[in-house]
């Protein structure tokens, strides 16, 4: 009798601890079942744990982040409006003439070669390839019948072109993407497009079908060079409601000939840089922004002064420096002779020796630098 006493007590206990297993078990699900409802029910925990840190809720940001300024003001509107009536008096050494620029790039045809054509747009030729860095062609850089406008025209015209292989673009703004000349370029179907991400839309509808839209990092080839979106400092839209809706991006070239690196239009950044200059360890030509810094007094910082650009060089590893993005339009309130001396006296301060500080005239072409082999 003691014994089945004994058996019926242990079978109890052994129930006991069976029932209460399965208890913790089933809390224990409960529990990863109410996180999951949780995560599913607010997804954008989920996305702002996956996505990008320059990825935005709409669209994109800077990334360290830099907050914009809430308004520019009633002056900074009035002098951009008022620049397409007044332009500065251009010096003679600061363009050529547009029949002696197409003369130098004839002349040059079987060379590797860049030719200033004006703001950031570029005609590079490497390895047999034709490449234009953000096309800008018309005289307003404005989506309006005034506002800013070019004192200077391009160094070769749109339609003294040489037949493009491909189209480079930093981001969509008028001075860096010119509706009227991706509408009106010939062979479409023949040129390759780079742009930052969700900016391929605005080629596709105007007929383009080799597009590679690529986020900061991503890499894409044509034949045997690859493009690889890097991060800048700025921003983008082309009117109300698009602000950064469309990705901004410099750009890593490597060519067999040579590495080049196209900032496009950028702030000085502390990090971003330094970064790029530690993955590549050198580049051969870094096309720089110059100008556009005069707006800072309004709370704006989205373009480096010329001592940052040389900053920027110095931290991509860059053994060349070609300044851009000056004397061909009112942007910005400093005086557009001032930066070219301010970059030159920088440049000499960081060692550069005055051969490798470049400041050409728009509608100049010039050899590229011969690629540094490696060590």
């Amino acid at each position: 009798m003691r014994k089945q006493r004994h058996n019926k007590v242990q079978g109890e206990i052994d129930v006991a601890i069976k029932c209460m297993k399965r208890f913790r078990k089933n809390m224990k699900l409960l529990a990863w079942l109410g996180l999951l409802s949780m995560h599913l029910c607010m997804p954008g925990m989920a996305q702002e744990s996956q996505r990008p840190l320059h990825h935005a809720d709409e669209g994109f940001r800077n990334y360290p982040i830099i907050e914009d300024p809430p308004s520019l003001g009633v002056d900074f509107y009035w002098k951009r409006f008022t620049s397409s009536f007044s332009h500065p008096e251009v010096p003679d050494s600061h363009v050529l003439p547009e029949d002696e620029a197409i003369n130098l790039y004839q002349t040059l045809r079987d060379e590797d070669t860049i030719t200033w054509i004006g703001q950031s747009t570029l005609l590079i030729k490497i390895d047999g390839v034709t490449i234009l860095t953000d096309p800008y062609f018309s005289e307003l850089a404005s989506p309006l019948i005034v506002g800013p406008s070019r004192y200077v025209d391009p160094g070769i015209s749109a339609e003294s072109l040489p037949p493009i292989d491909i189209i480079l673009v930093s981001h969509n703004h008028y001075d860096h993407l010119d509706e009227d000349f991706v509408e009106a370029i010939p062979n479409k179907e023949k040129i390759q497009v780079f742009v930052p991400f969700k900016l391929g839309g605005f080629f596709s509808e105007r007929g383009f079908t080799n597009i590679q839209e690529l986020d900061w990092y991503q890499a894409g080839e044509s034949g045997n060079i690859q493009f690889t979106a890097q991060p800048m400092v700025h921003y983008s839209g082309r009117g109300l409601g698009d602000k950064n809706k469309t990705l901004w991006c410099s750009w890593a070239i490597n060519a067999p000939s040579g590495k080049l690196f196209f900032l496009g239009d950028s702030a000085y950044s502390p990090t971003l840089f330094k970064e790029i200059g530690e993955k590549y360890s050198s580049f051969d030509l870094a096309m720089l922004t110059i100008g556009t810094y005069g707006n800072r007094k309004y709370g704006i910082n989205n373009h480096a002064t010329p001592e940052e650009a040389v900053a920027i060089g110095l931290e991509v590893n860059a053994r060349t420096l070609l300044g851009i993005h000056w004397g061909t339009i009112d942007l910005s309130d400093e005086d557009p002779w001032e930066p070219p001396g301010r970059f030159r006296k920088s440049a000499k301060e960081a060692g550069y020796s005055t051969d490798n500080v470049w400041l050409m005239k728009i509608g100049e072409t010039r050899r590229l630098p011969v690629r540094m082999p490696k060590p």
